[in-house]
Protein backbone atom coordinates (compact mmCIF):
# COMPACT_ATOMS: atom_id res chain seq x y z
CA UNK A 1 0.00 0.00 0.00
CA UNK A 2 1.15 3.70 -0.87
CA UNK A 3 0.49 5.57 2.69
CA UNK A 4 1.77 9.41 3.14
CA UNK A 5 3.18 10.03 6.88
CA UNK A 6 1.94 13.61 7.92
CA UNK A 7 4.33 14.70 10.96
CA UNK A 8 7.86 13.60 11.44
CA UNK A 9 8.16 14.43 14.95
CA UNK A 10 9.35 11.75 18.01
CA UNK A 11 6.35 9.41 16.75
CA UNK A 12 6.20 10.16 13.48
CA UNK A 13 10.00 8.72 13.10
CA UNK A 14 8.39 5.42 14.72
CA UNK A 15 5.88 5.37 12.53
CA UNK A 16 8.41 5.77 9.34
CA UNK A 17 10.51 3.01 11.02
CA UNK A 18 6.91 0.41 11.18
CA UNK A 19 5.62 1.16 7.71
CA UNK A 20 9.04 0.12 5.97
CA UNK A 21 9.08 -2.89 8.11
CA UNK A 22 5.57 -3.61 6.76
CA UNK A 23 6.80 -3.37 3.30
CA UNK A 24 4.57 -0.07 2.75
CA UNK A 25 5.56 2.62 -0.42
CA UNK A 26 6.13 5.83 1.95
CA UNK A 27 5.52 9.39 1.40
CA UNK A 28 6.38 11.86 4.40
CA UNK A 29 5.47 15.63 4.56
CA UNK A 30 6.25 17.78 7.11
CA UNK A 31 6.55 21.59 7.06
CA UNK A 32 9.78 21.74 8.83
CA UNK A 33 12.72 21.85 6.04
CA UNK A 34 15.13 20.16 8.59
CA UNK A 35 12.87 17.20 9.42
CA UNK A 36 12.47 16.36 5.56
CA UNK A 37 16.23 16.40 5.63
CA UNK A 38 16.26 13.63 7.99
CA UNK A 39 13.73 11.60 6.59
CA UNK A 40 15.88 11.55 3.30
CA UNK A 41 19.26 10.45 5.48
CA UNK A 42 16.94 7.88 6.81
CA UNK A 43 16.93 7.01 2.76
CA UNK A 44 13.55 7.93 1.67
CA UNK A 45 13.29 8.89 -2.43
CA UNK A 46 13.45 12.39 -2.22
CA UNK A 47 10.54 12.91 -4.68
CA UNK A 48 8.60 11.11 -1.74
CA UNK A 49 9.17 14.33 0.56
CA UNK A 50 6.58 17.20 0.73
CA UNK A 51 6.30 20.28 3.01
CA UNK A 52 2.83 20.35 1.93
CA UNK A 53 0.78 16.82 2.73
CA UNK A 54 -1.72 17.99 -0.41
CA UNK A 55 0.59 17.60 -2.91
CA UNK A 56 1.42 13.66 -2.11
CA UNK A 57 -2.60 12.87 -1.58
CA UNK A 58 -2.87 12.00 -5.82
CA UNK A 59 -0.14 9.69 -5.37
CA UNK A 60 -1.35 7.53 -1.92
CA UNK A 61 -3.99 5.24 -0.67
CA UNK A 62 -4.05 5.89 2.74
CA UNK A 63 -2.61 8.89 4.80
CA UNK A 64 -1.33 8.72 8.78
CA UNK A 65 -1.58 11.59 10.84
CA UNK A 66 1.03 12.30 13.44
CA UNK A 67 0.50 15.97 13.88
CA UNK A 68 -1.14 18.34 16.86
CA UNK A 69 -4.24 17.67 17.82
CA UNK A 70 -5.61 21.21 17.36
CA UNK A 71 -4.84 20.15 13.61
CA UNK A 72 -6.36 16.90 12.90
CA UNK A 73 -9.82 18.44 11.50
CA UNK A 74 -8.30 20.45 9.13
CA UNK A 75 -5.94 17.69 7.69
CA UNK A 76 -8.10 14.31 8.30
CA UNK A 77 -10.81 16.17 6.44
CA UNK A 78 -8.89 17.35 3.83
CA UNK A 79 -7.53 13.44 3.04
CA UNK A 80 -11.12 12.27 3.13
CA UNK A 81 -12.46 14.48 0.51
CA UNK A 82 -9.65 13.21 -1.42
CA UNK A 83 -10.75 9.91 -0.73
CA UNK A 84 -8.02 8.82 0.68
CA UNK A 85 -8.20 5.85 4.09
CA UNK A 86 -7.03 7.47 7.46
CA UNK A 87 -5.39 6.40 10.64
CA UNK A 88 -5.06 9.27 12.99
CA UNK A 89 -3.36 9.77 16.24
CA UNK A 90 -5.11 10.14 19.41
CA UNK A 91 -6.61 12.47 20.00
CA UNK A 92 -8.76 12.16 17.05
CA UNK A 93 -9.34 15.62 17.43
CA UNK A 94 -9.10 18.81 19.43
CA UNK A 95 -12.93 18.60 20.69
CA UNK A 96 -15.65 16.30 20.78
CA UNK A 97 -17.40 18.25 18.65
CA UNK A 98 -14.90 17.91 16.22
CA UNK A 99 -14.09 14.67 16.17
CA UNK A 100 -18.47 13.84 15.80
CA UNK A 101 -17.38 15.99 12.18
CA UNK A 102 -14.81 13.83 11.44
CA UNK A 103 -16.53 10.95 12.20
CA UNK A 104 -19.38 12.06 9.74
CA UNK A 105 -16.63 13.07 6.80
CA UNK A 106 -15.68 9.53 6.93
CA UNK A 107 -19.30 7.86 6.49
CA UNK A 108 -20.05 10.47 3.79
CA UNK A 109 -16.36 9.43 1.99
CA UNK A 110 -17.26 5.91 2.43
CA UNK A 111 -13.42 5.74 4.32
CA UNK A 112 -11.84 3.88 6.99
CA UNK A 113 -11.08 6.21 9.84
CA UNK A 114 -8.90 4.98 12.67
CA UNK A 115 -7.96 6.41 15.74
CA UNK A 116 -4.60 5.80 17.39
CA UNK A 117 -5.45 4.24 20.76
CA UNK A 118 -2.44 1.86 21.41
CA UNK A 119 -3.05 0.18 24.10
CA UNK A 120 -5.82 -1.82 22.50
CA UNK A 121 -3.20 -3.42 20.72
CA UNK A 122 -0.81 -4.02 23.35
CA UNK A 123 -0.17 -7.40 24.81
CA UNK A 124 -0.52 -6.71 28.25
CA UNK A 125 -4.11 -5.47 26.82
CA UNK A 126 -4.52 -8.88 25.29
CA UNK A 127 -3.74 -10.94 28.29
CA UNK A 128 -5.73 -8.81 30.28
CA UNK A 129 -9.02 -9.80 28.35
CA UNK A 130 -7.90 -12.94 28.22
CA UNK A 131 -8.28 -13.45 32.16
CA UNK A 132 -11.55 -11.07 32.19
CA UNK A 133 -13.08 -13.18 29.62
CA UNK A 134 -11.82 -16.66 31.83
CA UNK A 135 -13.60 -15.09 34.61
CA UNK A 136 -10.49 -14.85 36.67
CA UNK A 137 -10.74 -12.71 39.23
CA UNK A 138 -14.76 -13.15 39.22
CA UNK A 139 -17.54 -9.88 38.94
CA UNK A 140 -15.08 -7.16 38.18
CA UNK A 141 -15.63 -4.52 41.56
CA UNK A 142 -13.40 -1.67 40.73
CA UNK A 143 -10.06 -0.92 38.86
CA UNK A 144 -6.75 1.84 39.23
CA UNK A 145 -4.55 3.03 35.99
CA UNK A 146 -1.76 5.75 36.11
CA UNK A 147 -0.25 7.05 33.42
CA UNK A 148 2.62 9.64 34.81
CA UNK A 149 6.29 10.61 34.76
CA UNK A 150 8.76 13.23 34.67
CA UNK A 151 8.68 14.66 31.11
CA UNK A 152 7.97 17.16 28.78
CA UNK A 153 4.82 18.54 29.02
CA UNK A 154 2.87 18.89 25.30
CA UNK A 155 1.42 21.79 24.24
CA UNK A 156 -1.97 20.54 22.01
CA UNK A 157 -3.74 19.52 24.86
CA UNK A 158 -3.67 19.26 28.62
CA UNK A 159 -2.61 15.73 30.28
CA UNK A 160 -6.21 14.17 30.28
CA UNK A 161 -6.44 14.38 26.79
CA UNK A 162 -2.90 13.90 26.46
CA UNK A 163 -2.16 10.82 28.89
CA UNK A 164 -5.32 9.96 30.77
CA UNK A 165 -6.99 9.17 27.67
CA UNK A 166 -5.30 6.05 27.24
CA UNK A 167 -6.86 4.65 29.99
CA UNK A 168 -10.50 6.22 29.46
CA UNK A 169 -10.78 4.45 25.91
CA UNK A 170 -8.88 1.23 27.35
CA UNK A 171 -10.76 0.60 29.71
CA UNK A 172 -13.85 1.08 27.71
CA UNK A 173 -12.71 -1.70 25.48
CA UNK A 174 -11.50 -4.17 28.57
CA UNK A 175 -15.13 -3.54 29.90
CA UNK A 176 -16.65 -3.59 26.87
CA UNK A 177 -19.05 -0.29 28.22
CA UNK A 178 -19.06 3.31 27.87
CA UNK A 179 -18.48 5.87 30.58
CA UNK A 180 -21.95 6.96 32.52
CA UNK A 181 -20.11 9.52 34.89
CA UNK A 182 -17.22 11.43 35.16
CA UNK A 183 -15.59 12.91 38.57
CA UNK A 184 -12.32 15.20 38.42
CA UNK A 185 -9.81 17.22 39.95
CA UNK A 186 -7.75 19.22 37.55
CA UNK A 187 -4.41 21.31 38.32
CA UNK A 188 -2.40 24.02 36.57
CA UNK A 189 0.82 23.95 38.38
CA UNK A 190 2.99 25.35 35.41
CA UNK A 191 0.54 28.11 34.78
CA UNK A 192 0.01 27.30 30.78
CA UNK A 193 -3.58 26.80 30.72
CA UNK A 194 -3.77 23.38 30.29
CA UNK A 195 -3.96 20.85 33.46
CA UNK A 196 -0.74 18.89 34.04
CA UNK A 197 -2.20 17.02 36.44
CA UNK A 198 -5.44 15.15 37.12
CA UNK A 199 -7.34 12.78 38.90
CA UNK A 200 -10.48 11.66 36.99
CA UNK A 201 -12.86 8.84 38.44
CA UNK A 202 -14.72 7.22 35.38
CA UNK A 203 -17.89 5.12 35.63
CA UNK A 204 -18.53 2.08 33.08
CA UNK A 205 -21.79 1.31 34.85
CA UNK A 206 -21.43 0.10 38.06
CA UNK A 207 -17.40 0.27 37.70
CA UNK A 208 -16.10 3.12 38.55
CA UNK A 209 -12.28 3.73 37.59
CA UNK A 210 -9.65 6.32 39.34
CA UNK A 211 -7.10 7.53 36.51
CA UNK A 212 -4.18 9.39 37.47
CA UNK A 213 -2.01 11.23 34.85
CA UNK A 214 0.47 14.04 35.36
CA UNK A 215 4.22 15.50 34.25
CA UNK A 216 5.38 15.11 37.77
CA UNK A 217 6.53 11.91 39.33
CA UNK A 218 9.84 10.65 39.17
CA UNK A 219 10.20 7.40 36.53
CA UNK A 220 7.67 6.36 33.88
CA UNK A 221 4.21 4.82 34.90
CA UNK A 222 2.23 2.99 32.80
CA UNK A 223 -0.25 0.53 35.01
CA UNK A 224 -3.49 -0.62 36.26
CA UNK A 225 -5.12 -2.53 38.52
CA UNK A 226 -8.15 -4.38 38.08
CA UNK A 227 -10.11 -5.99 41.20
CA UNK A 228 -12.78 -8.15 40.98
CA UNK A 229 -14.47 -10.67 43.60
CA UNK A 230 -11.77 -13.00 43.63
CA UNK A 231 -8.57 -11.24 43.37
CA UNK A 232 -7.15 -8.67 41.27
CA UNK A 233 -4.74 -8.64 38.06
CA UNK A 234 -2.11 -6.08 38.24
CA UNK A 235 -0.52 -4.84 34.94
CA UNK A 236 2.80 -3.08 34.02
CA UNK A 237 2.70 -1.84 30.18
CA UNK A 238 5.98 -0.75 30.24
CA UNK A 239 8.03 -4.25 31.60
CA UNK A 240 5.26 -6.23 29.44
CA UNK A 241 3.88 -7.99 32.82
CA UNK A 242 0.18 -8.82 34.15
CA UNK A 243 0.11 -11.03 37.52
CA UNK A 244 -2.89 -12.26 39.15
CA UNK A 245 -3.21 -12.16 43.09
CA UNK A 246 -6.34 -14.35 44.17
CA UNK A 247 -7.57 -13.91 47.31
CA UNK A 248 -10.72 -12.57 48.93
CA UNK A 249 -12.39 -12.10 52.65
CA UNK A 250 -14.12 -14.13 54.48
CA UNK A 251 -15.88 -13.65 57.45
CA UNK A 252 -16.12 -16.03 60.78
CA UNK A 253 -18.70 -14.75 63.23
CA UNK A 254 -18.05 -10.73 63.81
CA UNK A 255 -14.42 -11.29 62.38
CA UNK A 256 -12.56 -10.80 58.96
CA UNK A 257 -10.14 -12.32 57.54
CA UNK A 258 -7.99 -11.59 53.95
CA UNK A 259 -7.31 -14.65 52.48
CA UNK A 260 -4.43 -14.97 49.63
CA UNK A 261 -5.12 -18.33 47.92
CA UNK A 262 -2.14 -17.90 45.07
CA UNK A 263 -0.14 -15.60 43.00
CA UNK A 264 0.22 -16.28 39.14
CA UNK A 265 2.55 -14.59 36.40
CA UNK A 266 0.06 -14.38 33.59
CA UNK A 267 2.13 -14.94 29.86
CA UNK A 268 2.20 -11.58 28.08
CA UNK A 269 3.12 -11.96 24.17
CA UNK A 270 3.11 -10.19 20.79
CA UNK A 271 4.71 -7.67 18.67
CA UNK A 272 5.21 -4.26 19.18
CA UNK A 273 2.02 -2.52 19.65
CA UNK A 274 2.32 0.22 16.99
CA UNK A 275 3.54 -2.54 14.55
CA UNK A 276 0.20 -3.99 15.33
CA UNK A 277 -1.94 -1.26 15.35
CA UNK A 278 -0.65 -0.70 11.98
CA UNK A 279 -0.73 -3.96 10.17
CA UNK A 280 -4.63 -4.06 11.64
CA UNK A 281 -5.03 -0.42 9.57
CA UNK A 282 -3.98 -2.07 6.36
CA UNK A 283 -5.80 -4.96 7.31
CA UNK A 284 -8.98 -3.12 7.76
CA UNK A 285 -7.88 -1.05 4.25
CA UNK A 286 -7.52 -3.78 2.42
CA UNK A 287 -11.62 -5.29 3.51
CA UNK A 288 -9.16 -8.30 5.27
CA UNK A 289 -10.71 -7.22 8.70
CA UNK A 290 -12.84 -4.91 10.81
CA UNK A 291 -11.59 -1.33 11.92
CA UNK A 292 -10.26 -1.84 15.38
CA UNK A 293 -10.00 1.65 16.66
CA UNK A 294 -13.27 3.39 14.84
CA UNK A 295 -13.45 7.21 14.93
CA UNK A 296 -16.87 6.55 17.13
CA UNK A 297 -14.11 5.63 20.18
CA UNK A 298 -11.95 8.47 19.31
CA UNK A 299 -15.16 10.44 19.87
CA UNK A 300 -16.41 8.55 23.44
CA UNK A 301 -12.44 8.72 24.68
CA UNK A 302 -13.15 12.48 24.14
CA UNK A 303 -15.99 12.97 25.67
CA UNK A 304 -14.26 11.72 29.27
CA UNK A 305 -12.03 13.94 28.01
CA UNK A 306 -14.50 17.03 28.18
CA UNK A 307 -16.79 15.78 30.77
CA UNK A 308 -13.91 15.65 33.21
CA UNK A 309 -12.74 18.92 32.44
CA UNK A 310 -16.42 20.22 33.38
CA UNK A 311 -16.52 18.05 36.67
CA UNK A 312 -13.00 19.83 37.60
CA UNK A 313 -14.38 23.15 36.80
CA UNK A 314 -17.73 23.01 38.69
CA UNK A 315 -16.85 20.76 41.34
CA UNK A 316 -19.34 18.00 41.02
CA UNK A 317 -20.30 14.76 38.99
CA UNK A 318 -21.15 15.35 35.04
CA UNK A 319 -23.16 12.63 33.63
CA UNK A 320 -22.84 11.39 30.00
Amino acid sequence: MNVLLVGLGRWGEKHLRVWRELGATVWVADASPERLAWARRQGLDPSRAAADYREALPDVDAVDIVTPADSHRAIVGACLAAGRHCFVEKPLAATAAEGRELEAAGRVAGRLVQVGHIFRFHPVTATLREALGAGRIGRVRYATGRFAGFKRPRADGGVTQADAIHYFDLFAYLFDRDATRVDAIQRDYLGRGLDDLSWTVVHYGDIPVSVEANYFVPGSWRECVIVGEHGALVADFNGDAVSVHLGEHRRHGDAWEAVETGKEELPVNGEEPLRLELSAFLDACAGKAPNLAPAAVGVRALDVVEAAAQAARLGRSVIL
